[in-house]
């Protein structure tokens, strides 16, 4: 990698601003390419945004920033995309600082700012080079999101693309699935979702099959009927849907025939039982059947105790004395039967006993 040190000037900069939104951002004359479609969206908020314009006024040095030279004479930023665009968009007239706007400011505050020099790294090298560049050295500030690194390990078509469905705030993505989904999607939550969704689980897999396709329809289709798919299997909205891995449960269970009013009888009771202490797993067990999903309702240690004191110690299934922690608390009418985890239906067992009796 070669590494030369350049003074451009915020006027020099912001010279030929455009912002053309999924089209890119650019700047210096055009020649600089401020967002390259694999780095994230503008996610400074306010105040990172005036203490960039606040550091210029006052004549502070700001962080140096990174450029990729690129074959054709232009440049990419690797790193300073928040400052630039924060740099742009204000000498653009796009926000005011301290009140004031760049056209209300004094003769003399404008040149000084536009006069302000900044310090930029010309790097050149290999796409492998300038990646682990960009890798390195967005250690520190916003820190980078797996997603967002492998959007540069892998950007090309297909992520430009799938960044235009899944990638904008109130976006199709956003707008189809925002009660269902976590995160957000400028910092590339949602698109990794449902890469991982569609994948298995195999992102980086998918998205070096993937890098070269001119579009991302496959996955944008494939995130429409899985959503749709929720929507129609069940029936009423309950914001403990948000989060769920809708995505895995659709591959697996897409094609079969559920009573969808069945499942929204099994759904209300469950979130009335006040032993299932993970809600959001209610989706996952009455699919599934797996108990683990509900996270149920341990004994207390004081029931566990009274029990216990109640026993003298004596294992309920072999008869024998045991020790308070060689002991386990077990329901002696299950979960599954309509047993509750209190204390009239709790017993102690020994370790050994409470295995076999679970593993039945």
């Amino acid at each position: 990698m070669k590494i030369e040190l350049k003074e451009i000037t915020v006027k020099e900069l912001t010279e030929g601003y455009k912002d053309n939104a999924e089209g890119g951002v650019v700047g210096y004359g055009g020649k600089l390419d401020i967002r390259p479609p694999y780095q994230r969206e503008f996610i400074y908020k306010e105040k990172q945004r005036e203490a960039v314009i606040d550091t210029v006024m006052k004549g502070f040095p700001l962080n140096v920033m990174y450029w990729a030279v690129r074959e054709d004479g232009g440049f990419e930023v690797i790193d300073g995309q928040q400052r630039t665009i924060s740099l742009c968009q204000y000498i653009n007239g796009d926000f005011a600082f301290d009140m004031k706007y760049i056209h209300n400011q004094p003769q003399d505050i404008k040149e000084k700012i536009l006069n302000y020099k900044l310090m930029v790294y010309f790097c050149q090298g290999t796409d492998s080079e300038k990646l682990d560049w960009f890798e390195t050295i967005n250690i520190a500030g916003e820190e980078l999101t797996e997603q967002e690194l492998l959007n540069a390990i892998y950007h090309g078509p297909f992520v430009s693309d799938a960044k235009r469905y899944f990638s904008k705030t109130n976006g199709p993505a956003y707008g189809l699935a925002s009660n269902y989904l976590n995160g957000s999607p400028i910092r590339q939550d949602y698109l990794e979702t449902a890469i991982n969704w569609l994948s298995n689980g195999n992102v980086k897999v998918y998205m070096a099959n993937h890098q070269h396709d001119q579009n991302a329809n496959e996955l944008w289709l494939y995130f429409q009927s899985v959503i749709n798919w929720v929507k129609l299997t069940f029936v009423n909205y309950r914001r403990e849907m948000k989060g769920v891995n809708w995505g895995f449960l659709y591959n697996k269970y897409k094609d079969g025939k559920f009573d969808t009013a069945e499942l929204e009888k099994q759904i209300s009771l469950l979130m009335e039982d006040e032993d299932v202490g993970n809600k959001k797993g209610i989706y996952d067990y009455v699919l599934t059947g797996n108990e683990r999903s509900l996270n149920l309702r341990l004994f207390s240690d004081k029931i566990k105790r009274q029990t216990y004191e109640k026993q003298k110690g004596i294992c309920a299934k072999c008869g024998k004395h045991f020790a308070l922690e060689q002991m386990e608390a077990d329901h002696i009418t299950p979960w599954s039967k309509g047993g509750h985890t209190t204390a009239e239906n709790c017993q102690m067992l020994c370790k050994d006993c409470n295995r076999r009796k679970s593993g039945k």
